[in-house]
């Protein structure tokens, strides 16, 4: 990481209990231009903040007279514009945690690559001068980009505002995020917004699918991989990690990766540190991670489904989408930005939607969220006559049911109707699954995340089953689309 332009005035307080790490990391900031001021304890460090103000405050967790993170809780209770980076022991995934929740910036991980320190700092500290410089210690200055992910967020209800104002607040942080809702609120729209006014919003923006990707191809998938490292590797592959260095990693349905796989990625998060496949060497990765689930992960880790302690890791801020059904009174402005962006992609004026339609919306249950709204529209604008939108009534009021209750509909409507049990039971049994999956697919276009989707799955089980029963359909597709 190149010295930041025009340190000169840049100040940064570092405090250890070890005169070689702090004259360490002093030397490796005063090469790059910053002045420095140093302490050895909690009070000397109490003492610096009463007589200066700074720009970065670099702390350990563990000082001889308390810890780092009642440093940054009383910068935090004192409004001060003071960034901080903590230093944490090997291992201690739970002081990141911690300090995160109380305020900081970010952490680093002892024995503390210095590229990765230099890099941590340059970013607090761009951090701390945009914010100084517009004196908006609460608002997002991304400017236009991240205000039109703000805006792409159609909505004025409470709670929507609630979703927007939580964004601008912890975009500028490197704590990690959960994004929570049911399926189609819009939860990558989120996560995108979140980039977009981050201090990351010029750095790469990486969105992976984690139920779409086969669990053989995981690893390497996120690590990458060495050449040589299997057959026909021929150069050395960048992994998604690699791919969002220096930005940001959106992990779509984080809770469906298998447990195999969650522990790696939870090593990767808490050390930031990879093993590409075939490579005897870990190497920094400098990523914000950013996760997202229509799970009730709570339920996974009771389960047994999703590790405790990676949950944790990822759950250190959430941000909950509420579903359409909740925030009926912003159907009209979501239709709008909806219809304006069909109309776009399809090269025609903006469709008008009349009262009367808009009142059919808002009695349709919309179980699909958005997802299913724009679905609607589109069907809508395709079939409209002399400009007047108008929505079918099969089209409306067709509430996907849940799993359960459709189990159990169907055990009330065959009990006691079968004339006799089936000599193979499961080849019974998945003759009707057979059927249930094809006949869905075809209701879907052949795309199995909506399929799945109607049938309660996750795009793994569906594509699972898929190959079980051996179903042969050339066009099924994917989408991993989550319109707001």
């Amino acid at each position: 990481m190149n010295a930041i332009s025009g340190t000169n005035n840049l100040h940064i307080l570092v405090v250890d209990d070890e005169p070689d790490l702090r004259t360490l990391y002093e030397l490796t900031l005063v090469r790059d231009g910053f002045a420095i001021s140093t302490a050895g304890s909690l009070a000397e460090a109490f003492a610096h903040l009463a007589e200066s103000s700074f720009d970065v405050v670099i702390t350990d967790m563990r000082l001889p007279d308390g810890l780092g993170v009642d440093l940054i809780r009383l910068i935090k209770t004192q409004q001060r514009k003071e960034r901080c980076v903590v230093i944490t022991a090997y291992g201690s995934a739970e002081n990141a945690v911690e300090s995160l929740k109380a305020g900081a910036f970010d952490y680093l991980t002892k024995p503390v690559d210095l590229k990765q320190f230099r890099g941590v700092i340059a970013s607090a500290v761009q951090d701390a001068r945009a914010r100084l410089n517009a004196d908006l210690p609460a608002r997002s200055l991304a400017g236009s980009a991240g205000e039109e992910a703000l805006a792409r967020l159609a909505g004025q209800s409470a709670c929507m505002r609630l979703v927007k104002e939580r964004i601008v607040k912890v975009a500028r942080s490197m704590a990690p995020i959960l994004v929570t809702g049911e399926s189609g609120t819009g939860k990558e729209m989120v996560a995108n917004a979140i980039h977009a006014n981050s201090h990351r919003d010029g750095a790469p923006w990486v969105a992976v699918n984690c139920s779409a990707i086969p669990e053989n191809l995981l690893e390497t998938e996120f690590f990458g991989a060495k050449k040589g490292a299997y057959t026909g590797s021929n150069q050395d592959r960048d992994g998604f990690f690699q791919a969002a260095r220096g930005g940001t990693l959106f992990l779509d349905e984080i809770g469906d990766l298998p447990l195999a796989m969650q522990s790696k990625l939870l090593r990767a998060i808490q050390e930031r540190c990879i093993r590409p496949i075939g490579s005897t060497q870990e190497e920094p990765v400098d990523v914000r991670i950013i996760s997202a689930t229509h799970k009730d992960l709570v339920t996974e880790v009771q389960a047994g489904r999703f590790r405790q302690d990676l949950y944790y890791r990822l759950n250190v801020i959430e941000i909950h989408i509420p579903p359409l059904r909740d925030r009926r009174e912003d159907l009209p402005t979501l239709c709008t930005a909806l219809l304006r962006r069909i109309a776009l992609e399809s090269g025609i004026p903006v469709p008008k939607l009349s009262t009367v339609v808009l009142d059919q919306l808002a009695q349709d249950p919309l179980v699909g969220n958005v997802r299913e709204l724009e679905n609607l529209l589109h069907r809508a604008v395709a079939l409209r006559e002399d400009g007047e939108l108008q929505f079918e009534p099969s089209a409306l009021q067709r509430p996907l049911h849940s799993a359960a209750a459709d189990g159990g509909a169907v055990a009330k409507t065959l009990e006691g109707k079968l004339p006799s049990p089936p000599v193979d039971l499961q080849n019974y049994l998945d003759g009707i699954e057979r059927t249930i999956l094809i006949q869905t697919l075809r209701d879907t276009g052949f795309n199995r995340t909506a399929a799945a989707t109607r049938l309660g799955l996750s795009l793994r089980q569906m594509r699972y089953r898929i190959a079980r029963l051996n179903i042969d359909a050339p066009h099924i597709g994917e989408s991993a689309d989550e319109p707001v």
